[in-house]
């Protein structure tokens, strides 16, 4: 027993070791020791061998052949031996050089670059519309860009609008430009009324204000065509008339007294545009009034007031009319009531407090701002406004033993029991030290 134990586990034990006793002791007579070199390379012997590397080179004919004839397991133990004699030989057996020139197929030609120089007729070929439409795209996609930029834009239209022709062309682009992006209205209104204030150019025939409001005008011509029309036709028109009502807004024409004014010819357009779109009360027409109206609305009421003019008020009364008469569908029906209760609402406009001695409670919607508070014997406050103690609150108010010198609306005198000019000597010795203190206070 004691000898069984002497050695370790799986000593003389080989892996891979056949089963049959009799093929071990024909190819080795002796089982190599555990430990040994002999044993190592046994113990290794029956491996697969590793696949080759696809990056690898082929192997050489002659290579191939050797190792097929020669034993595995000699071709195993040596394989990175082999691996550098394969390389080696390839290296030294290649014809490839590092050094050879560029590989061209026989039937190619090839020729030198040519270098043309254009000079400023590369730049002379660039057109007006390409120039136009690379500014009006980038105001459109950029516009709060358009007060950094405009004089730049200006200096470069400058510099190639030089003659009528090319004048007219500027026109007639940015009017397509805005006509046809609706979002581009606005944008395209500040911008003609820009150029028609700093163009160079002023021909006999007429400068960039005078050309543009004659564009409009020959679409103002087909209106009676335009509002009866197919829908693409009406949809042309809508949007010239949105921007006939942007340039009335934005277009600024320069009198010789006073500050500039709108031009009043295209006061009198939008009234009869207004009119020709409620001859034919379809949706698209009453839809466009109204945005029309929304934008123009309080302008166009306060000028016709102004020229004591009733348009408004008869504008007002044919809405009323389609409303009640007409087959317009219900949302713009609603938009039409919207428009009639947004025009009673002085178009959302909040006018300015009155002066302080003319203030009401019906002009002045602070007039109870500052009026005071005083509260009832369970402690409840209230005030001017409050419509269960007004009597009560005046009655408080007319009490001068408690508010001698109280005022109504506020308007306190700033030291009671005194003349302005008179102070108490007093009082206005505390209130220079006041000041000083508050002087050294501040100096600190």
């Amino acid at each position: 027993m004691a000898d069984s134990f002497d050695r370790a586990p799986g000593a003389g034990r080989v892996r891979g070791k056949p089963s049959n006793p009799g093929l071990v002791e024909a190819s080795s007579p002796r089982a190599p020791e555990f430990g040994s070199e002999d044993a190592k390379a046994s113990l290794f012997s029956h491996r697969e061998p590793l696949r080759q590397p696809r990056s690898s080179p082929p192997p050489a004919e002659d290579t191939r052949r050797q190792s097929k004839t020669s034993n595995p397991v000699q071709n195993n133990s040596s394989t990175p031996a082999l691996k550098a004699q394969r390389s080696e030989s390839l290296v030294l057996t290649s014809s490839l050089s590092a050094n050879a020139p560029e590989f061209y197929p026989s039937d190619y030609a090839y020729s030198e670059p040519v270098y043309e120089d254009w000079g400023d007729e590369y730049y002379a070929s660039a057109s007006l519309a390409d120039l136009v439409q690379g500014i009006l795209s980038h105001l459109n996609s950029s516009p709060g860009s358009f007060e950094v930029d405009i004089d730049d834009i200006t200096a470069t239209l400058n510099e190639w609008v030089t003659t009528e022709d090319t004048l007219k062309e500027l026109v007639e682009l940015i009017y397509m430009q805005s006509t046809s992006i609706p979002n581009f209205s606005y944008t395209g209104a500040r911008l003609c009324n820009y150029l028609s204030q700093h163009l160079i150019i002023s021909p006999s025939n007429g400068s960039f204000r005078h050309l543009l409001l004659q564009r409009c005008h020959s679409e103002f011509e087909k209106k009676n065509q335009a509002v009866c029309g197919n829908e693409e036709t009406q949809r042309k028109f809508h949007s010239y008339v949105l921007f006939l009502g942007e340039i009335y807004l934005n277009l600024e024409v320069k009198s010789a007294n006073g500050p500039p004014k709108r031009a009043d010819i295209l006061l009198v357009a939008l009234k009869d545009l207004l009119t020709t779109l409620f001859s034919n009360p379809v949706d698209g027409n009453l839809t466009c009034a109204v945005k029309l109206l929304k934008l123009t609305g309080s302008v166009l009421e306060d000028t016709w007031k102004e020229m004591k003019q009733p348009h408004m008020d008869e504008i007002m009364q044919k809405i009323k009319g389609v409303v009640l008469d007409a087959t317009c569908s219900r949302d713009v029906r609603q938009m039409l009531l919207k428009l009639v209760e947004l025009r009673s609402s002085n178009w959302g406009r909040v006018h300015a407090a009155a002066a302080a001695s003319e203030a009401t409670p019906y002009n002045d919607p602070n007039y109870f701002m500052n009026e005071p508070t005083f509260y009832t014997e369970d402690g409840t406050p209230f005030t001017a406004a409050d419509p269960d103690y007004s009597e009560k609150y005046q009655e408080i108010l007319d009490r001068e033993e408690y508010f001698p010198d109280y005022e109504e609306n506020g308007n306190e005198p700033l030291f009671p029991d005194t003349d302005e000019d008179e102070m108490d000597p007093e009082i206005e010795e505390a209130f220079e030290k006041f000041c000083i203190e508050s002087e050294r206070k501040w100096k600190q």
